[in-house]
C-alpha cells in the first residue's frame, strides 16, 4: 500500500513495485486515506510520505505511528526528501521492528529500495544510510562514546537493517568479528541478554535517544 501525494512519484512507485513481483493493493495521497485503506484490508508493507496533505507537515509520519499502534502486524517504510532527526528518532522509539526511514533519493536506486521494502516486511529496521551518518554525528555522547570506530561502523550498518553476514560482506571481515563486534555493542550500551528479542532494535533506539 502507497500513500504519496505527488501523483508522478506514486504511479512511479506503484509500477516499480509492481515490476518487481510485489502487488500494490492500494495507491493514496493523503494520510487519512491511507488510515482508511489499511482499516479495510491491512497489506503486508505501507510505504508513505512523512509530508502529505492538509499542511505537508508530518501527517504522514502520525499516519504510520498510528498504524503501528494499531496493527503492528503492517509494516511501514517512511520516505523523506530530507535527513529529518525528529522523525526518524519518533518512529523508531518503540521496542518493535518492522520500520523504515528511507531518503527519497534512495528510490532511484530500484535494487537497493525494493531489498530494504523486503527487509522491512520480513521484520527488520532499516534506516538509510545518510541519516545514520547524520545522526552519528549528532549524537556523539556517552554511551556511545564507549565505542570504537569499529564498533561504530558495526552500529552504523546495524541500523540500516543488516545482518551479521551482510556487515562482514561490508567491511569484509568474518562474520565471527562481526559477532564480537555486535556483543561488545550490546555490553557497552548496557544492553541485557533478557532482551535477547529486540537487542539489535535496542541498540540502535539506544544510540538515537543518546
Amino acid at each position: 500500500m502507497i500513500a504519496e501525494d505527488s501523483v508522478l512519484l506514486r504511479e512511479g512507485l506503484v509500477r516499480l513495485l509492481e515490476a518487481s513481483g510485489m502487488t500494490v493493493v492500494a495507491a493514496v495521497a493523503s494520510a487519512d486515506a491511507l488510515l482508511a485503506a489499511v482499516a479495510e484490508d491491512q497489506p503486508d508493507i505501507v510505504v508513505a510520505d512523512v509530508r502529505m496533505p492538509p499542511t505537508f507537515t508530518d501527517e504522514g509520519l502520525r499516519a504510520a505511528l498510528t498504524l503501528r499502534q494499531k496493527w503492528p502486524s503492517v509494516a511501514v517504510l517512511v520516505l523523506s526528501q530530507y535527513v529529518e532527526e525528529r522523525y526518524a528518532t519518533e518512529l523508531l522509539s518503540r521496542p518493535d521492528s518492522r520500520v523504515g526511514y528511507l531518503l527519497k533519493d534512495r528510490v532511484a536506486d530500484v535494487a537497493e529500495f525494493v531489498d530494504a521494502l523486503r527487509r522491512v516486511a520480513d521484520g527488520a529496521t532499516v534506516l538509510d544510510p545518510e541519516v545514520v551518518s547524520q545522526l552519528l554525528v549528532r549524537h556523539r555522547s556517552d554511551p556511545i562514546e564507549r565505542l570504537t570506530p569499529r564498533e561504530t561502523q558495526v552500529l552504523s550498518l546495524m541500523a540500516e537493517g543488516r545482518s551479521n553476514a551482510g556487515i562482514a560482506a561490508a567491511l569484509v571481515v568474518s562474520e565471527s568479528a562481526v559477532a564480537k563486534h555486535v556483543n561488545s555493542i550490546f555490553t557497552k550500551l548496557d544492553i541485557a541478554m533478557e532482551d535477547n528479542d529486540h537487542r539489535r532494535v535496542l541498540a540502535v533506539l539506544r544510540f538515537l535517544k543518546s
